[in-house]
Formats: C-alpha cells, sequence, structure tokens
C-alpha cells in the first residue's frame, strides 16, 4: 500500500460513535469545547500529550475533551483557559450557532449560466452555502451535443471533475486526460483547462471548485 498524506479532515476534525437511533450530535457546548480547545491546540502547534502536560490533565482526558466525549467541569474548563491562555468564553464560541447544509433533490438544482454555456451544455448548481463556506462551488455538468469549438476554463482555486457517465478528453495546462466513468482529474484552476473532445454522448460529470480564502 502506497504511502499517503495524512487527512487535513482528520488532522483538524474530530471523530466519534453512535448506536443507531442515537442522536447525531453530541451535547452542542461540548462539541464547541471540543472543537475550539483542538483548534487553539493546533495553533499553538503542540500535540495532544504536550498540551495535557501544560493543562495538567491527562492526555486521554484531554483527547474526550477534543470529541465531545465528556462533559468539562468548572475547574477543568479554568485549566483549559490557563492552559490555552484565553478567556473561559472563547471555550464556548460557536455552541449557539446552528450549522448550515442544503439539500438539493435529483433534478432540481438551478440551471446556471456559465461563461461559455452553450445549447446542449447544461450546468446545474448542487447547492451552496453562506458566509465563509461560499469557498465551495459544486456543479453537475451535462452535455448533450456534439460541439465544434469548446470553452477554456481558469479561475482561482482547485478543481475536482468526476466523470459519472459517456466518455471525453480534457485539457489541463500542457495535458490532456481520457476520462471515462469513475475517472477523476484534480486540477489547479489557474492552468486553462477544458473538454477537448466528447467521445461519447450524453456525459454527465461534477465539477466541484473549491476557491482560496478572499480576505474580508
Amino acid at each position: 500500500m502506497t504511502d499517503v498524506d495524512p487527512l487535513l479532515r482528520n488532522i483538524a476534525g474530530s471523530t466519534s460513535e453512535r448506536r443507531p437511533g442515537q442522536d447525531i450530535e453530541p451535547d452542542p457546548l461540548e462539541m464547541a469545547i471540543g472543537r475550539n480547545v483542538r483548534a487553539l491546540r493546533l495553533s499553538s502547534g503542540l500535540s495532544v500529550g504536550e498540551m495535557a502536560a501544560r493543562i495538567g490533565i491527562s492526555k486521554p482526558m484531554l483527547s474526550k475533551i477534543e470529541n465531545a466525549q465528556t462533559s468539562c467541569s468548572l475547574s477543568t474548563l479554568s485549566a483549559l483557559s490557563k492552559g490555552l491562555d484565553v478567556p473561559v468564553t472563547s471555550l464556548f464560541r460557536g455552541a449557539d450557532n446552528r450549522r448550515e447544509a442544503v439539500f438539493v433533490p435529483a433534478g432540481t438544482g438551478p440551471a446556471i449560466m456559465r461563461n461559455g454555456t452553450r445549447e446542449g451544455h447544461l450546468y446545474e448548481s448542487l447547492g451552496a452555502l453562506r458566509g465563509q463556506h461560499q469557498r465551495l462551488e459544486p456543479l453537475l455538468v451535462t452535455l448533450t451535443a456534439e460541439s465544434e469549438t469548446f470553452p477554456l476554463f481558469q479561475h482561482p482555486g482547485t478543481e475536482l471533475i468526476y466523470l459519472l457517465e459517456g466518455e471525453m478528453s480534457y485539457g489541463h495546462s500542457h495535458s490532456v486526460y481520457a476520462l471515462t466513468p469513475g475517472d477523476a482529474l484534480l486540477l489547479d484552476g489557474e492552468g486553462q483547462h477544458g473538454p477537448t473532445a466528447l467521445t461519447r454522448l450524453p456525459i454527465r460529470f461534477l465539477s466541484i471548485v473549491a476557491f482560496p480564502d478572499v480576505p474580508g
């Protein structure tokens, strides 16, 4: 098996298990504390063991706190505050916020007029969140007609192309990739890219763009 880089979701996030029928989320307060403690620890560049030693609690206890698997006593919250050098109130940040999700039933996503859109080329939005989460733009692209010319796209950020149906050749920078169902192409959006040949119609693929942070 080839070694791979650790998943960012594993480094910055947390995981836990639940039984069937159990609420999908732990107490929001415990989740907020765990999320904030983990973020503050990571920003300090410390391991769980190093941070636990600084705070004065055991490594397993700190791990449980970060994964929202235990409730903190007042004395533990005070120790966390001192060890992390932050006010106690900062540990509760986000506890009252509802987390947004957008569900788009099949075939109901609004059609998007993208630069280069033409007859037989449909771009369907698969949802959009507000605020900082607008950095992700997922589209379902359907190509049903051959074209004499093809659009070339260029944008900030990273794009994932995942082919669901049909076959096509897709160019990026100086390379061309032959895509069949199940193939994925991850690319730097700053390089010009787009279809170069529609080999077997109809073609359906996911286009998911992650834009970089935009200074506020």
